[in-house]
C-alpha cells in the first residue's frame, strides 16, 4: 500500500471519529433538550443511542454533566426506576463526582426500596450542587452569573434543614435538579451576551 493510500485511509479514520463524537454530542443535546421540555420518552431514545456510543461522553460545559445522569433521570421521569437506577449506578462508578449523579442515584434508591441509602445519596448530591455553585461564583470574572440570587443555594440550605419525610426530599431533589440543569443554561446566556454574543462551547462554562 502506497503511503498515499495510508494517508487517505487515515484521514477517513479520523473524518469518521469525529463524526462519531458529532453524533454523541448531538444525540445528549437533543435528549437534554427533550427532558428539559417535558419528553422524558422521547430523551430517553437519544440519550439510549449515545450511551451505548460512549458512556463517558460530558457536555462541554462548567459542570461537564454526563449522558448517564441525563439518561438516569429520563428513566426516572418516565417511572423506569430499576433502570434508572442500574444507569446511575454505572454513571457513580465513571465519575462519583458529577453534581447531579448523587442526587439522581438516591432518588433511585429510595424509589426502589433502598431508603436509607437514597436519603443519604440524595442530601450529598444536594450538598454537592450547592459546593459547585459556592465554588463557580468565586470566579470573579463570570463566577456572578450563576445562581446570582442565591436562590438554588437558598432551597437546598432550606431543604437539607428542614425535617423532610422521603418523599417531600425526593421531590426537593427532582426540583433542584431542574434548577441546577436549567442554570446552565441561564449561566452561559448571561455570560454570552457580556461576550457580546459569542458562545463559548468549548468548556468555560
Amino acid at each position: 500500500m502506497t503511503s498515499k493510500c495510508i494517508g487517505v485511509l487515515n484521514s477517513l479514520s479520523l473524518l469518521l471519529i469525529i463524526a462519531g463524537c458529532s453524533n454523541v454530542g448531538g444525540d445528549v443535546f437533543a435528549g437534554r433538550n427533550a427532558l428539559q421540555t417535558g419528553r422524558p420518552k422521547d430523551a430517553i431514545d437519544y440519550l439510549v443511542r449515545a450511551a451505548d456510543a460512549d458512556p463517558n461522553y460530558k457536555l462541554p460545559y462548567r459542570t461537564r454533566p454526563g449522558v448517564l445522569v441525563y439518561l438516569g433521570r429520563a428513566y426516572l421521569e418516565t417511572g423506569r426506576d430499576t433502570e434508572a437506577r442500574q444507569t446511575l449506578e454505572r454513571a457513580v462508578k465513571l465519575d462519583k463526582d458529577d453534581p447531579l449523579v448523587h442526587l439522581y442515584l438516591g432518588i433511585a434508591l429510595s424509589k426502589t426500596g433502598e431508603r436509607e441509602r437514597g436519603r443519604k445519596e440524595i442530601e450529598d448530591g444536594l450538598r454537592a450542587i450547592h459546593d459547585t455553585l459556592a465554588y463557580i461564583a468565586e470566579d470573579r470574572v463570570y463566577g456572578f452569573f450563576w445562581d446570582p440570587r442565591m436562590e438554588i443555594r437558598s432551597d437546598i440550605r432550606a431543604s437539607l434543614a428542614a425535617r423532610l419525610d422521603d418523599t417531600q426530599l425526593i421531590m426537593a431533589g427532582e426540583r433542584i435538579g431542574r434548577e441546577f440543569d436549567e442554570e446552565i443554561d441561564n449561566a452561559r446566556r448571561d455570560e454570552g451576551r457580556i461576550r457580546g454574543g459569542s458562545d463559548s462551547s468549548g468548556g468555560g462554562n
